[in-house]
């Protein structure tokens, strides 16, 4: 509707000032007034045709130097124009208009001192190009993304401006060129409790989480991917024509469970952190063959029964790249209707970023039947007097709860204990 009523006012203005300069050349009569008048003209025409010349028509890419990047890294995007007919255009102002994900910054773990402060790190990215094309058919520009902040930012739409040398006639066109980019958390390096024992003595890191240790065999299982050669049992493999692997004691009864909460997190910084240490755990776990799964209780609560096929971790790690926090749910609520789930046998394992009563109340009911539950609570070091009530609660009833401030989260590796 904008783009027709300017049409029209457009035309309307030029018709006005053929018609003056007609009526004024005819009327005055003489050399003067009809030398502006066709000097004039060319002018006019060149209005008329800019007027009516198609921009729709042009055909407008985007090309982006990686699909797939880690947060804080950069992508360099290229928008090229191309058009059938070289018509002389004075100038084009091209933007490509960015999704609402990519305004803010991850700078790594640097961003954790502005804990307190998550305004810090929102942006107003906008990336126009002003052009002049003339008579060329092809023309392009690029730019840089840096920062890039966790997710899968969406590029939908170009919009192109131009118009004539006098500013009299202006013309606007968006178009939809739609693109993807799929940026996975930080992969943070974990140290967790046993290993810096380990290191501060000086011994060979010999982390007790190896569960799956190959001294004592329970029994068999089909093979699954990832399964190494060695847990191969090739009697059995022979006498039932399937793969079969060994199954270990300790593969059987010690299954952890991560619980991410994705609920009414309103510090964007605390729920990267709890992103990035989900993901450093889960990482950790299947480089040790620990049998592990994952929880994300929210607007999208979901549910990974085992990171052990690398099919299965890929799709895990496709859901916390996407994960965003919901603003209305209780994850108070979310872990009961979760709740056999949760009641398996195995160690609980919560990431969380508020502590409240009723997640209180519900970790006391958790613990009745849990083997052995653990909290990483990831807070600004600000809001310590606050929590610190619940967490000597929970503490009471027999529940590790360990603090990650900015000062944990700002290290590398990240440090993490009682587990």
């Amino acid at each position: 509707m904008k783009y027709r009523f300017r049409m029209i006012v457009s035309s309307l203005f030029l018709i006005t000032i053929l018609l003056l300069l007609f009526s004024y050349a005819m009327f005055q009569g003489g050399f003067v007034s009809w030398f502006l008048f066709f000097s004039f003209l060319p002018i006019l025409l060149y209005e008329a045709v800019v007027l009516l010349y198609p921009i729709r028509k042009w055909q407008v890419s985007r090309k982006l130097s990686h699909y797939v990047t880690d947060a804080g890294g950069a992508v360099i995007v290229k928008v090229k124009i191309k058009r059938r007919f070289p018509f002389p255009l004075y100038y084009c102002i091209i933007e490509d208009m960015l999704a609402d994900s990519l305004k803010k910054v991850d700078n790594g773990k640097e961003k954790y001192q502005y804990m307190h402060q998550a305004d810090q790190l929102f942006i107003e990215r906008r990336m126009k190009r002003v052009l002049f094309p003339g008579f060329k058919r092809t023309f392009s520009f690029s730019y840089q993304l840096e920062q890039i902040p966790r997710g899968i930012h969406s590029f939908q739409k170009v919009r192109i401006r131009t118009g004539d040398f006098f500013g009299l006639v202006k013309k606007d066109h968006m178009y939809a060129v739609n693109d993807s980019l799929v940026v996975y958390p930080n992969a943070r390096r974990l140290l967790l409790d046993e290993q810096m024992r380990n290191q501060q003595e000086g011994n060979v890191l010999s982390s007790s989480l190896r569960l799956n240790n190959v001294n004592v065999a329970t029994g068999i299982r089909e093979y699954l991917p990832g399964d190494r050669v060695s847990w191969i049992d090739w009697k059995q493999t022979a006498r039932k024509n399937t793969m079969m692997t060994k199954e270990f004691e300790q593969e059987r009864g010690t299954s952890r469970i991560i619980v991410l909460e994705a609920c009414n997190i309103s510090n964007p910084i605390v729920f990267e952190g709890m992103v990035e240490v989900t993901y450093a755990l889960l990482t950790h776990f299947k480089k040790q063959s620990v049998e592990s799964g994952l929880l994300t209780v929210g607007k999208d609560t979901s549910f990974f029964a085992s990171i052990h096929a690398q099919g299965d971790f890929n799709r895990l790690i496709e859901h916390i790249t996407k994960l965003q926090p919901s603003k209305n749910d209780m994850f108070s609520m979310g872990i009961q209707n979760q709740w056999s789930k949760l009641v398996s046998g195995g160690t609980l394992l919560f990431v969380v970023g508020n502590m409240d009563k009723p997640f209180v109340e519900m970790m006391k009911k958790v613990r009745q039947r849990a083997k052995h539950i653990c909290i990483l609570f990831i807070q600004p070091a600000q809001q310590h007097t606050l929590s610190a009530p619940f967490v000597r609660q929970l503490q009471t009833f027999g529940v590790d709860v360990f603090e990650m401030t900015e000062r944990e989260l700002m290290k590398n590796p990240l440090e993490v204990k009682k587990i």
